[in-house]
């Protein structure tokens, strides 16, 4: 597949701000086994590094820096894991109802107005399965002036980054089947005429042609917020970028609130490779909205 340019990355390294009037900055990060277990725990793939104190501290000081006001996250291990990140002075925390240990949910700057919603469950195909899918997590933020924003933070099935979903493919086969409960659930933010936002890990190469992309846009037009840009995140020696799996998707009046230009993926300050097992092969992506 060619890589379309790769986008601006921005090392960011802003503190912590008060939201402006009308602007709120929304994130999607996939922490990465953000777990507190040993390395040695049954529910623990073998090649998964328990991370050291030193660890926990560069990624609360990354978020931190992302000036963000939301946090769509994704693979937390319970509130617990994600106050290692997003401490409780500063953050409030809403994860999934669910066992799982790569659990989505939400880091939400305190201060901001905010109501749970039941989660889609209906994305986890196999709840009772050992290696159950995740639930998407949902809230409603209030904005000042009256409007509210839906937002959902998703982490689909891995394994059918691009290509047919009907081609054989168990893993293709599977993430066929959760489309259709995204779908619904944007079709009724539809009919509901309310703002939206899909964040998170899609584990799938969006574009203008995805199979995936395209069953979401029949619910409802949306704005694919780093469409036709690559990842900066880990680029590769030769300075490519790598398609993105993360994505952020606006939908009714939210995709003129975006702020042209605004999209950013925060690139971790440090260059060594090896860090990637001890922070995240993900790094967070970043977007304006202008509300009214």
């Amino acid at each position: 597949m060619r890589l379309i340019a790769l986008c601006l990355a921005l090392l960011l390294t802003l503190p912590l701000a008060p939201v402006r009037a009308g602007e709120l900055t929304l994130g999607a990060w996939n922490i990465a086994w953000l777990t507190l277990r040993a390395s040695s725990d049954p529910a623990l793939p073998d090649d998964v590094q328990r991370r050291r104190p030193a660890d926990f501290d560069r990624l609360r000081q990354h978020a931190a820096r992302l000036g963000a006001d939301v946090i769509a996250f994704q693979e937390v291990d319970g509130e617990e894991a994600a106050r290692r990140v997003f401490p409780a002075d500063a953050w409030n925390i809403a994860l999934t109802d669910e066992d799982d240990i790569q659990r989505p949910g939400f880091a939400i700057r305190r201060g901001l107005r905010f109501t749970r919603n039941p989660d889609l469950a209906a994305l986890d195909l196999n709840p009772e399965s050992r290696h159950s899918l995740r639930k998407g997590a949902d809230i409603t933020l209030e904005l000042d002036g009256g409007s509210r924003l839906r937002l959902l933070s998703v982490h689909l099935k891995a394994g059918c980054s691009s290509g047919r979903l009907d081609d054989g493919d168990r893993d293709c086969e599977t993430l066929a089947q959760q489309i259709p409960a995204l779908a619904g659930w944007i079709a009724q933010r539809r009919q509901e005429g309310v703002p939206f936002m899909i964040m998170g890990d899609f584990n799938r190469r969006l574009n203008p042609r995805d199979a995936v992309l395209n069953r979401l846009e029949s619910a409802a037009p949306l704005l694919h917020v780093n469409g036709g840009v690559s990842s900066p995140c880990w680029a590769r020696g030769d300075g490519r970028g790598r398609p993105f799996i993360d994505h952020i998707l606006a939908g009714g009046a939210a995709r003129g609130w975006v702020v042209p230009g605004s999209f950013k993926v925060a690139v971790f300050p440090e260059q060594d490779p090896r860090m990637r097992q001890r922070l995240s092969d993900h790094c967070p992506i970043l977007v304006t909205l202008q509300t009214p």
